[in-house]
């Protein structure tokens, strides 16, 4: 069994936020400890903050692995102005460099991906869509389910409706946007603008 952690606890929510944020908890523990425990007690008091500087290091060593802001800007704007061959081509490659073996598909999913023994349909042909509806991820949720993959991701660059989203949220779609999509393909070579 996989744990996995609650979307909105609190480590949750510092490993989302700024690496030095969960430094400054355990520092600031440790001050506490220091200052208000007595002294046979302070360093197992201190060692309380531990957890917020295991969570501040992996904050750290992930957000160092991010594409700078530049590099984001312009891969989202190298991916807008491409054609279905050209981004499917790259996301291919992107999902490969991660550990997928990946095959086309088809009808509502684009690509199949395969990794510890689980599926990932993934559609992403209507990635340049300003404002994807929720028929879009019905389908590849709809197929998904017919496939018996483990999960589905849908990529794209527009804004989701709100029913969109609420569905999306609802049946455990995956959404890869923006930053998540620069991730993916921050190792790709973009045609030059």
């Amino acid at each position: 069994m996989k744990f996995k952690m609650a979307p909105n606890s609190l480590f949750a929510v510092l490993l989302r936020s700024p690496w030095w944020i969960s430094f400054l908890i355990f520092a600031l523990f440790v001050v506490v400890a220091f200052t208000l425990v007595p002294d046979p007690y302070r360093i197992v008091a201190a060692m309380g903050g531990a957890p917020f500087a295991i969570i501040g290091a992996i904050a750290l060593w992930q957000q160092m692995r991010l594409p700078s802001a530049g590099r984001s800007e312009a891969i989202l704007k190298a991916v807008a102005a491409m054609n279905w061959p050209e981004f499917s081509a790259l996301l291919e490659e992107g999902f490969t460099r991660q550990g997928y073996r990946v095959e086309r598909a088809t009808g509502a999913a684009d690509f199949s991906l395969w990794r510890d023994g689980g599926t990932t349909l993934v559609a992403a042909r209507r990635w340049k869509a300003a404002r994807p509806g929720e028929e879009a991820l019905k389908a590849l949720h709809d197929a998904a389910r017919a496939s018996d993959a483990k999960s589905c991701l849908y990529v794209t660059l527009g804004e989701l409706s709100a029913n969109a989203l609420a569905f999306a949220k609802r049946n455990n779609v995956q959404l890869m946007q923006g930053p998540a999509l620069a991730y993916l393909l921050q190792h790709a070579k973009l045609p030059a603008a």
